[in-house]
């Protein structure tokens, strides 16, 4: 079923501070992903090909804050059917797109939107 938060991103300023802080906190794991500027965050135990291996919580990432996405807060992901039709359905409600619908390797897709209060929220659409 579409529209489940799957996913949480946090912005950073300093990678590595970021990550020692929650891993030093929480026990979080990290992971940089090759070949794009990410961080995987398991908050959980989980299987690298299908995400958490038990119930109740989330997996989520860690990128440098830019001029693209220059957000102070973290943001939430939902998983959508089609994240064309979700951006159409976000700018139809008064959200605005920050991002058109991007390639995320092989696994699927991504977009980004300001909801109606200004809040960065992603999108997810599985490849």
């Amino acid at each position: 079923m579409s529209g489940k938060v799957v996913h949480f991103e946090i912005p950073f300023d300093d990678g590595d501070r970021a990550k020692a802080f929650y891993t030093e906190t929480f026990g979080w794991q990290t992971a940089v992903v090759p070949g794009m500027d990410y961080t995987m965050v398991m908050t959980g135990p989980s299987d690298p090909e299908e995400g958490p291996t038990e119930p109740g919580f989330i997996n989520g990432g860690m990128f440098e804050r830019s001029a693209d996405f220059p957000g102070k807060a973290p943001n939430l992901v939902i998983d959508v059917a089609s994240v064309d039709d979700a951006l159409r359905k976000v700018e139809a409600a008064g959200g605005k797109t920050v991002t058109e619908k991007m390639a995320v390797g092989d696994m699927g897709f991504t977009g980004y939107f300001t909801d109606t209060e200004g809040n960065l929220i992603g999108l997810w659409e599985t490849a």
